[in-house]
């Protein structure tokens, strides 16, 4: 509670020196509202709520002996209605102060104390259910124009959302949740609840409603978690892009948790997690989790660091952007679309004489080789990487870098992963497959590695998924799929060019006479024990 509240005020802080470097440029006296919140006297004569809410602004002081009338303003107040108000009190002077969104919200709640209204919960649609969404729509349609961004955020928090979905069409706009993985339609807001609702989120991401150009955000929610009774900081990255109806908004919740931050927790076979530690014990090389977006790779990554972390260790991250906050560990945000670039920033953190650096994701051939350097020299480099499996991420690294002798001992171990919905236990159904899925299955787990448990192929047992009240679609949650490749003598063999090929096709068929695992290996063997489907596999891979 004491690291969310320090959290907190260290954002605020940031906020408010935001806001007044803003002031600076402008040429407007800024106010810290912080001081005077709680004892402000409250002025309803010059502004009513309605203006107040619709221009973002509120009054500070009324007019009196030896005083001027004065307003806090936040960016978004628009310059017309400054004139109107100097046109309109022309008798006395009336002066304006910068005050940031956050100090706008304070001196709002005050102004304007929310009121108790229980709204109905986001109820997520089955395939072709209009009635359902239809109802949530015209629940989001009567939510306080205040009120709707957090409502929103709140029911996707609620149902274990990663992501929300805004996406202006030409009738209306559609909003759907990403939940374990699948999007699933939410509601059909009007055009004019999505600009009260773009507006909610311009202001506390700090992006234009205008803009012409792909934006970035981050915004920061409490929440009160009713299962542990304690308060947990939900952290939100926020892209928007303009479409022909609108700016295309998507909301990335990242609610980690970090006592779940543990590689036990991973979903490792002992052997493989026993393998993972080995290597990340050792002071120098290079590890990398690969796959494409949403395949939990910061959750990996951060497992490792968690891990790591120790008081006897220096360690950096650089990350576009901050996902989550590690007490102990130095976060350096990478902004990449402000000119930044992760091999600049790595070059930079490196002369701070770290032990272990995570570089939030190797991009190009500079940041590939800075990574490469630094793990030869002393540091343990963890990075993300975008390919479909372990054997290709190495394929495509000797083709940004070339066959290189020194990245062949650097690289100590790559992961491959994917997410794959997971059965809810107490209402799935068993079924026996077809003779050409059994004869599939047979022929993907005829090479499986010697640590591995083998299942019984004689008698094979799938699993269906069943709807429920309480998993509407048969699902629960989401179980990760690795594979695990360990870089020995027989893979750097490729990396040094001593073999004439390195496609992925011939490093994967060398890692797996050495013990790996696949991916479908994986997913298959989870779907045998009724932890996912064959057809969630198939879907991912």
């Amino acid at each position: 509670m004491k690291e969310d509240a320090a959290q907190l005020a260290r954002m605020r802080d940031n906020e408010e020196q935001n806001t007044s470097r803003r002031a600076q440029l402008l040429g407007l006296d800024y106010v810290d509202t912080r001081d005077i919140a709680a004892t402000l006297p409250l002025v309803t004569d010059y502004l009513s709520k309605d203006e107040m809410y619709k221009n973002r602004m509120i009054t500070l002081q009324a007019p009196g002996e030896q005083q001027n009338l004065a307003f806090g303003i936040t960016i978004n107040t628009p310059q017309p209605v400054l004139r109107k108000l100097r046109d309109k009190y022309a008798d006395q002077i009336a002066e304006f102060y910068l005050i940031s969104d956050a100090g706008y919200r304070e001196l709002m709640r005050r102004y304007d104390p929310p009121k108790t209204v229980v709204y109905d919960d986001v109820r997520i649609a089955k395939e072709g259910d209009s009635e359902t969404i239809a109802a949530v729509s015209q629940t989001l349609e009567t939510v306080r124009s205040d009120e709707v961004l957090d409502y929103l955020i709140k029911q996707a928090y609620n149902l274990k959302a990663s992501d929300i979905h805004i996406e202006p069409q030409r009738e209306h706009v559609r909003i759907r949740f990403r939940v374990d993985g699948t999007l699933h339609p939410v509601a059909n807001v009007s055009h004019d609840k999505y600009r009260v609702l773009l507006a909610s989120i311009a202001s506390r991401a700090n992006i234009s409603t205008a803009g012409h150009d792909a934006q970035t955000g981050h915004m920061v929610q409490t929440f009160k978690n009713s299962t542990a009774k304690k308060e947990e900081i939900l952290n939100m990255r926020i892209e928007t892009v303009p479409t022909v109806f609108g700016q295309d908004a998507v909301i990335r919740l990242f609610n980690f948790d970090a006592e779940l931050l543990n590689i036990k927790l991973l979903g490792l076979a002992d052997h493989e997690r026993l393998e993972l530690e080995k290597i990340i014990s050792h002071p120098h090389g290079m590890m990398m989790v690969v796959g494409p977006t949403g395949s939990g790779k910061s959750t990996t990554l951060y497992s490792v660091v968690n891990a790591l972390n120790s008081p006897a260790r220096k360690i950096l991250t650089l990350e576009d952007p901050v996902e989550f906050s590690i007490p102990g560990i130095s976060q350096i945000p990478v902004a990449t679309r402000e000119g930044d670039s992760f091999a600049e920033k790595l070059r930079a953190v490196l002369r701070l004489d770290p032990d272990v650096v995570m570089v939030g994701e190797v991009r190009d051939t500079d940041t590939a080789k800075t990574a490469v350097q630094a793990s030869i020299t002393g540091h343990l480099v963890l990075s993300t990487f975008h390919a479909n499996n372990a054997a290709a991420a190495l394929s495509r690294m000797i083709d940004m870098i070339g066959v290189n002798p020194i990245f062949s001992t650097a690289i100590k171990i790559i992961i491959g992963q994917r997410l794959v919905r997971k059965l809810d236990t107490d209402s799935r159904k068993e079924y026996t497959p077809d003779d050409a899925t059994i004869k599939w299955i047979r022929a993907v787990l005829a090479d499986l590695p010697d640590h591995v448990e083998k299942p019984n192929l004689d008698n094979i047992t799938l699993y269906q998924p069943v709807p429920s009240e309480a998993s509407p679609f048969g699902y629960n949650g989401r179980v990760v799929l690795m594979e695990q490749m360990v870089v020995d003598e027989h893979i750097q063999q490729y990396l040094r060019g001593d073999k004439a090929s390195a496609n992925a096709d011939d490093i994967e068929r060398t890692a797996k006479k050495q013990g790996m695992l696949t991916l479908l290996q994986d997913g298959v063997l989870k779907a045998l024990k009724g932890e996912t489907t064959l057809e969630e596999v198939n879907r991912v891979l």
